[in-house]
């Protein structure tokens, strides 16, 4: 037999680690067959929660969480607990983790109980409220891999500027979740700790490159979790998982101290990435997002913009949204066009304006993403931290990801230069051209498909564009897939290209057996300016209120 690689070796050794954290009272006494697709009621059939530890992971978002611990009616060690055990149960069942340090976060919550007795008050607005963390962000003490065989075994030696906040606030940090070798790839899957699954169907994507978190939220195993976002990594995880993700604009939330496998400074040559919420209601985004800028973290990092809360921008007392259909390069199939139109017309009978937008800008993007995602070393970096243990790509990325030469400085001049020629003329759109009003959101697709099988998400277009826009952009889901949303038939036109011939077949009967969407959610996203995160919070809470509450324009709360 052929010895191991060395990156087999470590991937071993991280596995083991990892299971050795979980405390054999919450192993499953028997794991689901591979046939069980929706594995979401496990943790209440399992007999590892007690009945109080089931209501506090089910009936709470980290909102009213966050309120109950302050009223002193649930301690932070048994929410702590609680929320340890609930994703134990996940790893078990979709592989969501990297780290665990569920020891360390009851000794935390024992801390914050002392000083509750002590004080008669909390500290701060997230005491005792557990928050997930995608692998990226360094915390002392643990590893960050980023699923890279070469990075592992190696604990950070001090925390990230997030981290040090979220802990400051109250927080109880426990893990760190999984995501896709190189985090270039918008399915989790990677070569140290394996593939995430999605806990509603384990036959469709989980989404990355924070699937971890989506898998894990969608399992109730945490209700407020961290992610990162560069091409959709926080809003394609959120549609995945039925769940709601804010990708903030780059400037909003700190982002130093993380792990990303290229040499630091090389990001703010490209795209760059956002840090942001993924959550189980709206209002959590927002208790995030108001909690982050309340800490006044521009005095702290460098790369964050003033701007507290309040002043991150607002909405009209009559809200006129605008929607955009189609990015013109890849069509949403019809179950995405049947969303928006549901969405248009439940808005419309609420009492909300929505106006048709059309805009060339949009198609515009893809070309000048592709030219940035080509990376700006040509991807030197990332196969150098492969090659020192032999680890090969993914089956995913072989063939899609190659060493190139790097980006020459007229290419990224150019590269740059075009993409503020889209920012401006992507300007126009924020005023309706027929009235002059203020367009004060945009709805689009998240994907021009529903969930998709395993490895098959197709374009990020819809998503990658307002990374290139840095406009703040959210995912909210609207309602599950049903029956009724398998029909409906593909045109007979041409595809426009190759990316809309992929996309075709992923409703073609003839490739795809249709009913594997069941068990997923349909969503949308909604985009608002640059920097104006409450702005889209507001936007995203009106829709949501009209789906979730039935309100009228008139009964939602601006």
């Amino acid at each position: 037999m052929a010895p191991q690689a060395p990156w087999q070796v470590i991937a071993q050794r991280k596995q083991a680690e990892r299971q050795s954290r979980i405390p054999e009272e919450w192993l499953l006494s028997n794991l689901p067959s591979p046939s069980t697709l929706n594995v979401l009621s496990i943790p209440r059939t399992s007999s590892i929660l007690t009945s109080q530890e089931l209501s506090i992971t089910e009936n709470y978002d980290a909102t009213s969480l966050a309120e109950t611990l302050r009223a002193g009616k649930l301690t932070a060690v048994e929410v702590t607990i609680a929320f340890c055990k609930r994703a134990a149960i996940a790893q078990q069942l979709c592989n969501c983790l990297t780290e665990i340090f569920f020891t360390k976060a009851i000794e935390r919550a024992k801390y914050l109980d002392q000083e509750y007795i002590r004080t008669g008050k909390t500290i701060g607005p997230l005491h005792g409220v557990p928050v997930s963390l995608k692998d990226t962000f360094k915390v002392k003490g643990y590893d960050t891999s980023i699923g890279i065989a070469s990075l592992a075994e190696n604990p950070a030696r001090e925390n990230a500027l997030l981290v040090d906040i979220l802990l400051e606030q109250g927080a109880v940090l426990y893990c760190k979740t999984n995501i896709p070798q190189t985090l270039a790839a918008l399915d989790s899957d990677n070569n140290v700790f394996g593939r995430v699954l999605n806990p509603r169907n384990r036959m469709v994507t989980a989404g990355g490159s924070s699937g971890g978190e989506g898998a894990l939220i969608a399992m109730r195993g945490s209700i407020l979790g961290v992610g990162t976002d560069i091409g959709g990594s926080i809003r394609v995880p959120a549609m995945c998982n039925g769940l709601y993700g804010i990708k903030p604009s780059n400037q909003r939330v700190p982002y130093v101290g993380q792990e990303d496998g290229t040499i630091p400074g090389t990001s703010s040559l490209s795209l760059i990435a956002s840090a942001g919420p993924i959550a189980t209601s709206i209002r959590d985004c927002e208790l995030f997002l108001r909690t982050v800028s309340s800490t006044r973290p521009w005095e702290r990092d460098p790369n964050v913009a003033y701007g507290f809360w309040e002043e991150q921008g607002s909405i009209s007392k009559k809200p006129l949204i605008g929607i955009i259909r189609t990015d013109g390069i890849v069509s949403p199939l019809p179950p995405i066009q049947k969303i928006l139109d549901e969405t248009v017309d439940a808005l419309e009978k609420s009492g909300i304006n929505v106006v048709e937008i059309n805009n060339s800008a949009f198609q515009k993007c893809q070309s000048i993403i592709n030219g940035f995602f080509a990376g700006t070393d040509g991807g030197k970096s990332m196969f150098a931290l492969l090659d020192r243990t032999g680890e090969p790509l993914i089956n995913w990325l072989n063939g899609r990801m190659k060493k190139k030469s790097p980006i020459s400085v007229s290419k990224l001049v150019e590269l740059h230069a075009r993409r503020i020629a889209v920012a401006t003329e992507m300007l126009n759109v924020w005023k309706d051209p027929k009235t002059g009003r203020q367009i004060d959101a945009i709805i689009c697709p998240v994907a021009p498909h529903p969930v998709p099988p395993i490895d098959r998400w197709n374009s990020v277009n819809y998503t990658s564009s307002f990374v290139l826009m840095d406009y703040p952009a959210g995912s909210l889901p609207i309602r599950d897939f049903t029956e009724a949303d398998l029909k409906g038939d593909l045109p007979d036109a041409t595809p426009l290209n190759g990316w809309d011939k992929v996309n075709r077949e992923l409703w073609d009967e003839k490739t795809i057996d249709r009913k594997v969407y069941l068990n997923t959610m349909l969503s949308i996203q909604l985009v608002c300016p640059k920097l104006q995160e409450r702005r889209l919070y507001l936007s995203m809470k009106i829709i949501d209120d009209v789906f979730r509450n039935g309100k009228t324009l008139g009964q939602a709360v601006l």
